[in-house]
Parts: C-alpha cells; sequence; structure tokens
C-alpha cells in the first residue's frame, strides 16, 4: 500500500511531466502590428507662392522597426486628395511588404 506522501510525490511528478508535453504555441506570423499615430500639431504652414497641402505624419518600416514620420506641408502639385497611410500587402509568393503611406 502506498502511503499519503509517495502518492502526492509521484502525482505531482506525473503533472510535471504532462506539463512538458504541451507543444509551444505556434509562431506568429505576418507583419508586427503597427502602432498608434503619434500626436502632433499642424503648424501654419510656410508662405510660398506655391499651394501646399498637410501631409499628416505616419510610421515607416525601415527593415527592423518603425520609425516616425512628422507631418509636413508638401506641394499641393500632383498629389491627389486622397491620402492612404502605410499598410502591409501580401506578395504573390506569400510573404509581405510594407507599403509607405502616399497620396491617390
Amino acid at each position: 500500500m502506498i502511503d499519503r506522501w509517495t502518492a502526492g510525490w509521484v502525482l505531482g511528478a506525473a503533472c510535471l511531466t504532462l506539463a512538458s508535453c504541451v507543444p509551444p504555441p505556434p509562431p506568429t506570423s505576418g507583419p508586427p502590428p503597427v502602432p498608434p499615430p503619434q500626436p502632433e500639431a499642424m503648424g501654419k504652414p510656410p508662405v510660398t507662392t506655391t499651394p501646399l497641402i498637410w501631409r499628416p505624419g505616419h510610421w515607416d518600416w525601415n527593415g527592423s522597426g518603425y520609425v516616425w514620420i512628422p507631418g509636413d506641408y508638401e506641394p499641393l502639385e500632383g498629389h491627389g486628395n486622397m491620402y492612404l497611410p502605410g499598410y502591409w500587402a501580401q506578395t504573390p509568393g506569400g510573404g509581405w511588404a510594407w507599403q509607405p503611406a502616399h497620396w491617390m
């Protein structure tokens, strides 16, 4: 007959053994999440003869992490009126590519 101490020890050892059999969680695939935008003040535009448009700040991917690109005024000419923030797009090969923020 097994005493309570031995039974407890055997049960504890069995639990530890079973706990080590649990597979690790699957690796996360896909891009890291984009951080929330940083608050920024839209200052007065510089005085120019060229019409300007405000380009809001955005996160850009530098290959190993995100870098904040502050907002700025830029010439209106050549830009659409819709601003598209940066995003991740899946490539035909199944990978991911960072699409920087741009005007459409």
